[in-house]
C-alpha cells in the first residue's frame, strides 16, 4: 500500500478501507504524510503533492509521551501539537487512534484527526472539523520508526 494506490480510490472506497482496518499500535517516530486531496481524480496527484510542498509533510509521534507533532510548511517546521490515544472512531465507533487537537492547540482546538494501520508501516487518517469529516491523509512510517509501543 502507498499513498499513490490512496489517491486512486474514491472516498467512499477511502472510508471502506478506513472501516475494514484495525487501529494498531500507536506509532512511534518520524511519518511522511499525504493529505488526499480529491482523491480519485485526475488532479488528486498533483493536489497532494502540492500540499506536502506548501503545507504538510507529516507527523512526528513520541508514544511514550503519548502526543505527536506535526511538520508544516516547505522547511519541515515543527507545530501544532496533539495527544495520542485509542478511541472509538467517530465514523464506525471501532477502536482507531485518535489525534486530539482539542487541549493542546488553539490553531487546531477544533479538529480531530484519526487513523487505523491499513498495512505494515503505513496509516489511513481522517480528519474532522467539530464533528464534520473534511479530508482523508496517510502516514508512512520507515521501518526503523515504525517501531509501535
Amino acid at each position: 500500500m502507498n499513498a499513490d494506490k490512496l489517491l486512486d480510490m474514491s472516498p467512499k472506497e477511502l472510508d471502506e478501507l478506513f472501516h475494514e482496518s484495525e487501529s494498531g499500535e500507536v506509532p512511534d517516530g518520524i511519518a511522511k504524510g499525504t493529505a488526499l486531496i480529491a482523491p480519485g481524480s485526475p488532479c488528486g496527484f498533483g493536489l497532494s503533492k502540492l500540499v506536502r510542498f506548501l503545507a504538510w509533510q507529516g507527523k512526528t509521534f513520541d508514544s511514550a509521551k503519548g502526543v505527536l507533532i506535526n511538520r508544516i510548511l516547505p522547511f519541515g517546521v515543527n507545530a501544532v501539537v496533539a495527544k495520542v490515544y485509542k478511541d472509538a472512531s467517530w465514523m464506525d465507533k471501532k477502536d482507531c487512534i485518535a489525534l486530539d487537537y482539542s487541549k493542546t492547540s488553539l490553531l487546531a482546538k477544533f479538529v480531530r484527526d484519526e487513523i487505523r494501520l491499513v498495512d505494515k508501516n503505513f496509516y489511513l487518517g481522517k480528519v474532522y472539523v467539530g464533528s464534520l469529516p473534511v479530508i482523508h491523509f496517510c502516514l508512512e512510517f520507515s521501518p526503523k520508526e515504525a517501531t509501535a509501543s
